[in-house]
């Protein structure tokens, strides 16, 4: 009895591996076909969409899914949508850094969170979503194709997520990031960087547990790179390895090219330049570095009373000294226009005494009119004798 239970369990068990890729498929069909719709503003799809599951695993699994459908225009134009969505928006952006035009620089707020185009391909992303739309057709792009082909990268865009609808703040903290930030690389993974840097072997002994992140730039004082690890004790094991790989590669008389110009930790990043001029060169750029610790509690923040506390008082001492400024400078203002004014109605008064003769019999001096013998009236103000 017992062993025909066991029977039928493995027999139930075995159906329910077989039948469950057949309960899948409509779930992975629907989910692509609610990412790439039959219709999406003028275009029409051509054949239903092909999605594949966990693909490109050269960024460690931070690929969900891919799917590829090709879209006809009004005017018979065939443009290819791949849509690759990732398990974080920063998976995503570094997509976009691998996949930008050759001689083109990334636009933010264009297409999307960012996005680059040139006449044939138009690459973006937003949220967590990677979307390339290339022009099937061969023939030489116009004026119309071109059109049509921003025209569905916009459509696209406006129904996908928006995620954190910003681009990784590690690229923020890129010295003058605003300027570097269109030619900048990005990567979630160790071998997605040593893609970017082939020749430094240093990177060997770098671990991306933890979901590290990186950013690349090229500066006029040679490449800058800079990891993120999430936890000061993942920061610290990393540095001790790459400082201990980089005396090790020195030790064994390894090229200047294939070394570090400079390195140093900076809070929880670890910062490289290469192919500086000069030491002293990296150096100065490593400086423009700065960590910006965030730090979030889990429960309630034991230091939130000190911090009012704290508010309160510069807050308090920020308005104190600043009415005590405008009370100071009203103060000068006042005497400064009072006596101003004063001076001038003194110097007025002074200069009419001095043009005005009065009599005196007095031997010069100044008398006072107790008689009122010295007339009130200015003569010249009075009426003449009339015409006869």
């Amino acid at each position: 009895m017992r062993r025909l239970f066991f029977k039928l369990l493995s027999a139930v068990l075995l159906a329910a591996a077989c039948l469950a890729p057949s309960f899948a498929a409509p779930e992975n069909s629907n989910a692509a076909a609610k990412s790439l719709p039959d219709n999406l503003a003028d275009f029409r799809a051509r054949g239903p969409a092909s999605s594949t599951p966990n693909a490109a695993r050269e960024t460690e699994d931070s690929i969900v899914s891919r799917t590829t459908r090709t879209y006809i225009s009004h005017t018979g134009n065939a443009f290819v949508v791949v849509l690759t969505q990732t398990k974080m928006d920063s998976a995503a952006y570094s997509l976009l850094t691998a996949a930008l035009p050759a001689g083109q620089q990334m636009k933010l707020d264009a297409i999307g969170t960012a996005s680059a185009a040139d006449p044939r391909t138009v690459v973006f992303f937003k949220g967590n979503s990677f979307v390339k739309i290339t022009a099937a057709d061969s023939a030489a792009p116009n004026n119309s194709s071109e059109v049509e082909l921003n025209g569905l990268a916009g459509a696209l865009a406006g129904q996908l997520s928006s995620g954190e609808n910003d681009i990784p703040v590690l690229v923020k903290h890129l010295p003058n990031w605003e300027t570097m930030q269109p030619r900048a690389s990005y990567a979630v993974s160790l071998q997605a960087l040593k893609d970017l840097l082939p020749r430094q072997r240093v990177l060997d002994v770098i671990s991306f547990a933890g979901s590290a992140e990186a950013a690349l730039a090229n500066y006029d004082a040679g490449k800058l790179l800079i990891i993120e690890f999430n936890t000061a004790k993942i920061a610290s094991d990393n540095d001790w390895n790459i400082k201990t790989k980089i005396s090790e590669l020195r030790s064994a008389g390894e090229n200047a090219n294939a070394l570090p110009s400079a390195y140093r930790r900076v809070g929880n990043y670890s910062v490289f330049v290469f192919d500086a001029p000069s030491e002293p060169v990296a150096n100065e750029l490593i400086d423009q570095v700065k960590y910006q610790q965030v730090v979030q509690w889990l429960g309630n923040d034991p230091y939130v009373y000190e911090r009012a506390v704290r508010e309160f008082t510069d807050t308090t001492l920020g308005v104190f000294v600043s009415v005590v400024k405008a009370s100071g400078l009203a103060l000068v203002t006042c005497l400064g226009v009072g006596g101003f004014l004063g001076a001038l109605l003194f110097t007025r008064r002074r200069t009419r005494t001095r043009n005005v003769k009065a009599y005196t019999d007095a031997g010069g001096m100044l008398r006072l009119n107790l008689d009122e013998m010295t007339p009130e009236t200015d003569p010249a103000r009075l009426i003449g004798p009339g015409v006869r």
